[in-house]
């Protein structure tokens, strides 16, 4: 932790001044400007069936994405997603190469990108409407988001957003251990941006 942040902390404990005040929920308020993903509060988590028995969770472990901003033109907003797919994990390092490689086909793809094409909002939610390549393969997805809302504090410029969506792995051609895994995952997106 910076010196500059627990000094900052302190005088704000020490003055009774609120740390962190409610972020503003209200899209339009939000500035316009070159949001980027901030790392280290950003997760993208994916959940398959496992033989009908539970819902097998992963994650990936290295992605980015950014997103272009103009509260007086939010349809224009563009979103981009780069994911490694030799990031997956499921917890054992050699299931998860395995995984990647045999359901991601992580060897000869080691990327997967989305962008976006098209918003829909109602509110503080909507959709995130775009095209998603993976395995080589590009196909529509659509992201249910929430904005989860845009303050400037001692954290920097930031926006939060939740997103989820289904995709069908059989689309992107992904068909190993079919008796095994479902054909549908469920997507579990959590991310934080950092204006620049």
């Amino acid at each position: 932790m910076s010196r500059l942040f627990v000094a900052a902390l302190t005088a704000a404990i020490v003055c009774g001044t609120p740390v962190v005040a409610a972020p503003s929920t209200d899209p339009a308020k939000m500035p316009a400007g070159t949001y980027v993903l901030e790392k280290t509060h950003a997760s993208l988590v994916a959940r398959v069936r496992h033989m009908g028995l539970s819902n097998y969770t992963m994650r990936f472990n290295r992605f980015d994405a950014s997103y272009v901003w103009d509260p007086k033109a939010p349809e224009t907003a563009k979103v981009t997603v780069t994911i490694d797919t030799t990031s997956l994990d499921v917890g054992d390092p050699k299931t998860s190469k395995n995984f990647a490689d045999d359901y991601l086909d992580a060897r000869k793809h080691p990327k997967a990108t989305f962008i976006s094409r098209e918003i829909k909002r109602d509110g503080a939610r909507g959709q995130l409407i775009g095209d998603l390549t993976l395995r080589g393969v590009t196909r529509p997805v659509t992201l249910e988001v929430e904005f989860r809302g845009y303050e400037a504090g001692l954290l920097g410029a930031r926006s939060g957003f939740s997103a989820t969506g289904v995709i069908k792995r059989s689309d992107f051609g992904s068909t190993s251990m079919s008796m095994f895994a479902g054909d549908d995952i469920e997507l579990i997106i959590e991310v934080e941006f950092l204006r620049q």
